[in-house]
C-alpha cells in the first residue's frame, strides 16, 4: 500500500499544480447539465435534469478515465515509465497508483457535478443514496481507468492515444441510457443500451432515485472490474520498453 500511495501522490501533485486541467474536465460535463438538463424540452420526463443527472456523472467519470491512459502515455514518452520499472517495487503498485488516482480524480470531479445539480434544482438523494452512488462511480472508474491504461501499454504516442478516445468515448455515452429511456429509443439502439457498461452504472444511480439497489447492474459492473483489472495487471507485468 506505501508503494501505492507513493505513485498515487505523484499523479496527483502533478494534477493540482496543473489546474487548468481541473477547469477543462468539468466544462463540457457542466454544459451538458446546464443546456441539456434544463433547455431540452422532453415528453418522457417532467424533470429532466433529475433524469439526466445520473448520466452526466457518469459522463464525467467516462471522461476522467478515459483521459487516464495518457498519464501512461506521457511517462513512457519522457521516460519516467523506464525508471519506475527499474524500482524494487512491485510493478503492480505502479498501475494500481495509477488506477487509484485517476479514480479519485474522477470522483473529485463527479461531487462538483454534483453540487451543480443540487443548485440548477435537481433532487438529490439521501445521504445513504449518495454514498452508495459514489461506489457505483468508483467501481465504474476503476474499470474504464483499468481499460484506458491498458489500451495506453500498447500505444506509443500522445496522438494515438487522443485519436483512441475521441473514438471510444462519444460511442460510449451516446448509445447509452444517459440522454433518454429505453422505451423511446429506437428498435435497433435499446439493446445496444442495455448492454451497454456505461448504462450499467447509469442505471444503477437512476434505481436509487426509487429507492432500489440494483443487484445485476452492479453485479455485472464489479465482475467487469475485475476481470479488466486483471487483464491490465497481466499485460503491465509483460511490458518492456
Amino acid at each position: 500500500m506505501k508503494d501505492i500511495l507513493t505513485y498515487f501522490e505523484r499523479d496527483m501533485l502533478r494534477w493540482v499544480r496543473g489546474r487548468i486541467s481541473v477547469v477543462s474536465a468539468l466544462i463540457m460535463p457542466a454544459a451538458w447539465l446546464i443546456f441539456v438538463g434544463l433547455a431540452l424540452p422532453t415528453t418522457f420526463s417532467e424533470h429532466y435534469i433529475d433524469f439526466i443527472t445520473p448520466g452526466i456523472l457518469v459522463l464525467t467519470m467516462l471522461g476522467a478515465s478515459l483521459q487516464g491512459g495518457s498519464l501512461l502515455i506521457f511517462d513512457k514518452i519522457l521516460g519516467f515509465l523506464n525508471k519506475f520499472l527499474a524500482l524494487p517495487s512491485s510493478r503492480e503498485s505502479i498501475l494500481l497508483g495509477k488506477i487509484v488516482f485517476i479514480t479519485t480524480r474522477g470522483l473529485i470531479q463527479a461531487t462538483i457535478i454534483l453540487v451543480l445539480a443540487g443548485i440548477l434544482g435537481a433532487s438529490l438523494l439521501s445521504p445513504i443514496g449518495i454514498l452508495v452512488s459514489y461506489g457505483i462511480l468508483a467501481v465504474f472508474g476503476i474499470l474504464f481507468s483499468a481499460f484506458s491504461t491498458t489500451i495506453a501499454l500498447f500505444l506509443s504516442d500522445h496522438d494515438a492515444y487522443a485519436a483512441f478516445n475521441a473514438m471510444v468515448s462519444m460511442p460510449l455515452f451516446f448509445t447509452s441510457s444517459a440522454l433518454m429511456p429505453y422505451a423511446v429509443m429506437p428498435s435497433w439502439l435499446s439493446p445496444i443500451a442495455y448492454w451497454n457498461p456505461v448504462s450499467y452504472a447509469i442505471d444503477a444511480i437512476r434505481s436509487l432515485q426509487e429507492g432500489v439497489f440494483a443487484w445485476s447492474r452492479v453485479g455485472a459492473l464489479v465482475l467487469l472490474a475485475v476481470l479488466v483489472v486483471a487483464i491490465c495487471i497481466h499485460q503491465f507485468r509483460k511490458v518492456t520498453l
